[in-house]
């Protein structure tokens, strides 16, 4: 076990054109007891995904041969390994376009060590498939997922069936970022994917029953989207 606490062994593409960059992230990697596999250019990021397979990837969003939001797709169109992009300030519109391509978080340049390893811990701890429990409980609050109902500290909380949804997303997704327009389809459908509103209605409500002044339940990330990350 490194310092750090990650177990040592899992493997973590990292792809970087800029050489500084790539260096200083093998080197947290490294520390936080991961095994990096580097890569400057979206191509050897898809060859060393394919052939070494690794647990989880980091990938900027502009790479000299192509783009990261095209590497995330490719990824996940074979596999559910943690994609996590790299992107600058203001590159709002791409970190959409990359968690819409199958990314489960971003991180923003410039970042620290600390954010980013518990951005990485949090997706590897995330698996695939929802969850395989029909009750979820965080923090006083428990959803049963086969009854319908949802209770904190014992008391039910009568949501609509908008909310439920809603919160089954979230809660499912913990710790993932869900895009506005992810959300949207998932409980609204097609229709309703530009409909950010609505969307906001709707999160605004659930808060007002699910959370207290002390319990924070949903983070929103400014014009993304929302994560469950009690």
């Amino acid at each position: 076990m490194s310092p750090g606490g990650a177990e040592t062994g899992r493997k973590v593409l990292v792809c970087d054109d800029e050489m500084q960059i790539l260096r200083g992230l093998k080197l947290i990697l490294r520390e936080a007891g991961f095994e990096p596999l580097p890569a400057a250019t979206a191509t050897e990021a898809l060859d060393i995904a394919s052939l070494k397979v690794p647990d989880a990837a980091i990938v900027d969003l502009v790479l000299p041969d192509g783009d990261g939001v095209d590497v995330c797709r490719s990824i996940r169109s074979w596999s559910e390994m943690p994609l996590i992009v790299l992107s600058a300030v203001g590159d709002e519109d791409r970190k959409v376009a990359a968690l819409e391509a199958g990314a489960d978080d971003y991180v923003t340049k410039p970042f620290s060590p600390r954010e980013l390893i518990a951005r990485l811990e949090a997706v590897l701890r995330r698996r695939p498939g929802g969850s395989a429990d029909p009750r979820i409980e965080v923090n006083g609050l428990s959803i049963d997922l086969s009854a319908h109902t949802v209770s904190r500290d014992g008391g039910e909380i009568h949501l609509t069936p908008i909310e439920y949804d809603l919160l089954r997303q979230l809660i499912l997704n913990r710790g993932r970022l869900m895009t506005h327009r992810t959300l949207l389809t998932e409980v609204w459908g097609p229709g309703y994917a530009d409909d950010t509103q609505v969307l906001r209605t709707h999160i605004a409500n659930l808060r007002r029953k699910i959370e207290t002044p002390h319990r924070r339940f949903i983070r929103t990330d400014t014009g993304v989207g929302y994560r469950f990350s009690a």
